[in-house]
């Protein structure tokens, strides 16, 4: 109102109060643009930010199902984790016992192989214990005949009489020594 006044009275108006007229069309200017933001940029500005709002929303809202699908995942693996220490478990304690299992059988199998080693062992024995026994009557047969000739004079060459003068004799030690134990 001053710079009206003032150019009413013909004095020079200040450089920084603007002229009534250059206002008015500031103003009208202002108005046309601020029309235009309010009708053209902010529908587009409003429909940004709504679409970037659902954007986020909708990103937390695969995030936080991501998450839960994450949560299912671990709390799967947890339980297959749980499954394979079990069945660990119990393959060990399978192997364990098949272990057991099989040094039984062999303790078992090496057990009877001694037995019949054992076995063969006396028979084997008592084939050779024989086999002597027969040898040494041969042997006994044939001095105690020729010391028998040698006693009583004559040749005592005939078999049969020679054998069952050998078993006799034989017969008469197996006695005695019998006798002994």
């Amino acid at each position: 109102m001053n710079a009206l006044l003032l150019a009413a009275e013909g004095e020079p108006q200040p450089p920084l109060l603007p002229h009534l007229d250059e206002l008015v069309i500031g103003l009208i200017a202002f108005v046309i643009v601020f029309g235009f933001l309010a009708k053209k940029l902010l529908p587009n500005i409003n429909k940004v930010l709504v679409e970037r709002r659902e954007a986020i929303e909708g990103g937390i809202e695969k995030a936080e199902s991501a998450q839960i699908e994450a949560q299912s995942v671990l709390e799967q693996y947890k339980a297959q984790l749980a499954e394979a220490r079990h069945e660990a478990a119990r393959l060990r304690q399978e192997a364990t016992e098949q272990g057991t299992a099989i040094i039984q059988e062999m303790k078992a199998e090496g057990q009877r192989q001694r037995e019949e080693i054992i076995a063969a062992g006396h028979s084997q024995i008592e084939a050779d214990r024989k086999s002597a026994a027969a040898s040494l009557r041969q042997d006994v047969g044939k001095l105690a005949t020729d010391l028998a000739g040698k006693l009583v004079g004559e040749s005592l060459t005939d078999a049969a009489r020679q054998s069952r003068t050998i078993d006799r004799f034989l017969d008469e030690l197996e006695e005695k020594a019998e006798a002994v134990r």
